[in-house]
């Protein structure tokens, strides 16, 4: 896990490709919040956001 993250943080850094780096960022905090709310009470209030 720790190379891909190198890997890609190397390759926006040559191709100055920082704009990516917020979509990741928030990709993978929907992706927890889902994760974690899967089990919840508040998961179905979670799912009508999407």
């Amino acid at each position: 896990m720790t190379e891909f993250l190198r890997d890609l943080w190397d390759f926006m850094r040559e191709r100055k490709k920082f704009w990516l780096a917020p979509i990741i960022i928030v990709l993978l905090l929907l992706g927890a919040l889902l994760v974690f709310a899967q089990g919840s009470a508040m998961a179905p209030f979670i799912y009508t956001l999407f």
